[in-house]
């Protein structure tokens, strides 16, 4: 090798070590102008010991913005922990810091108790206000993820939790080429959407009936109308829809039958339960089919349709295509006339209770609150609401109090003699 050969190699050295250190230095000065003050260059650790930011270089971080006191922000740390633990089980660059909004210090601790990652410390209220400025924190949870290379943002991404919640694990590095991959995935997933390869397991092409375990073929499913009920014994809100949706379902089979109709209709319960014997006794409530317990199918389902919350209703047409996700709303609304969820029925029943809506009273007392109700339309403040009558979903037209927001279903208002009111 001639010197000057020797010369270039070594100036390559140089070159790459150089970018090497720019890069770090990058990383090193993002993390620490971000997380660290004045005051303090460390974290705190799961243990209660100080790890230098400076320990963040390199890696993936996310910032959680989280707080003990809203169940939202409890219900997405414990998805948060399972994705943290698989990652770091693979040695993969990613790091947790957790940013709070608790109230004070006792409830900061008991909540960071159960993270196995970083913190800010509570006392620094300066750096939390600066990260909820700079990142434009509107609510929680909230997770920021940071790229290490990234000086300038770019690559920052602001809607962790609906990406964990979409593709959990597989999500890493969380780079714009590996969502888009996810993406193009999913979208090909739902084009070859079929019963069998939504319900099925590798050695298993059954479902549960009564008497259990009866055992039931997917493929006698197969150009039936489905909706998948995602529910648990211990979901207050599930067990007091699922009396309603038994009914709607026997309506909807009868209705079926009287009309001669070729169609049919099922459901499939998949079971958000705790235990084998929770599950037991809360099916035995049902007249329908349900999914084995504990399989792994039942998270695989929620993660697919992004279930965020129980009781859910999803829709399968006769083709094993989603019709739509709103399954429970719509059998709140609309009850047995729901039926067959399409997007065509749906606005039948919505220009039908616009035309119900003109003979309705502009305002109404109702007994179950003290201020006047007004009728209000989706376009005139209505929306999706919570009814606080039947406490079950609602859209469109609702008796809303302008005092204090208050919203009924119309159908579920008890009007009282207004010449009585004179006392309340």
């Amino acid at each position: 090798m001639s010197l000057e050969d020797c010369r270039n190699l070594k100036q390559q050295a140089g070159e790459a070590k150089t970018n090497g250190d720019v890069e770090s230095n990058i990383s090193s000065n993002r993390f620490l102008s971000l997380l660290a003050s004045k005051d303090r260059n460390f974290l705190i650790s799961p243990d209660g010991t100080q790890v230098e930011v400076s320990e963040l270089e390199g890696k993936v971080v996310g910032l959680y913005f989280s707080a003990n006191w809203y169940p939202p922000c409890r219900n997405f740390t414990a998805i948060l922990i399972d994705v943290h633990e698989q990652l770091k089980s693979n040695r993969s660059k990613f790091e947790l810091v957790f940013v709070s909004s608790d109230e004070n210090l006792e409830a900061f601790n008991d909540y960071r108790a159960l993270m196995p990652w970083l913190s800010i410390p509570f006392s620094d209220v300066e750096t939390k206000k600066a990260l909820d400025r700079k990142f434009n924190i509107e609510g929680v949870p909230c997770l920021i993820i940071l790229q290490p290379e990234d000086d300038n943002d770019e690559a920052t991404l602001h809607d962790g939790v609906e990406i964990l919640y979409r593709f959990g694990v597989q999500a890493f590095p969380f780079t714009k080429q590996r969502l888009e991959e996810l993406e193009l995935q999913e979208r090909q997933k739902h084009e070859r959407q079929t019963l069998t390869n939504l319900l099925a397991d590798h050695d298993r092409d059954y479902l549960f009936g009564h008497p259990a375990p009866k055992q039931v073929p997917i493929d006698s499913l197969m150009g039936k109308t489905i909706g998948l009920f995602f529910s648990a014994q211990w979901c207050n809100p599930g067990v007091k829809f699922t009396p309603k949706l038994v009914s709607i379902y026997h309506k909807i089979k009868q209705m079926l039958i009287l009309n001669d109709n070729d169609e049919d209709f099922e459901i499939v319960f998949v079971s958000n339960d705790w235990d084998q014997s929770g599950f037991n006794s809360y099916f035995n409530t049902m007249p329908w089919l349900a999914l084995p317990f504990g399989e792994p199918t039942a998270k695989n389902l929620a993660k697919y349709f992004d279930v965020r919350g129980i009781p859910c209703l999803i829709i399968l047409g006769p083709d094993g295509k989603t019709i739509t996700k709103h399954g429970r709303n719509l059998i709140n609304l609309y009850q047995e006339n729901a039926y067959p969820f399409t997007e065509a029925k749906v606005d039948l029943l919505e220009k039908q209770m616009d035309e119900e809506a003109k003979n309705l009273p502009r305002s109404e007392y109702h007994a179950g609150h003290k201020h006047e109700l007004t009728l209000v339309s989706q376009e005139t403040g209505g929306g999706p609401f919570i009814c606080c009558d039947c406490d079950e979903q609602g859209a469109g037209w609702a008796y809303q109090c302008l005092d204090c927001g208050y919203e009924v279903h119309p159908k579920c208002v008890r009007a009282v003699d207004t010449s009585n009111m004179l006392g309340r």
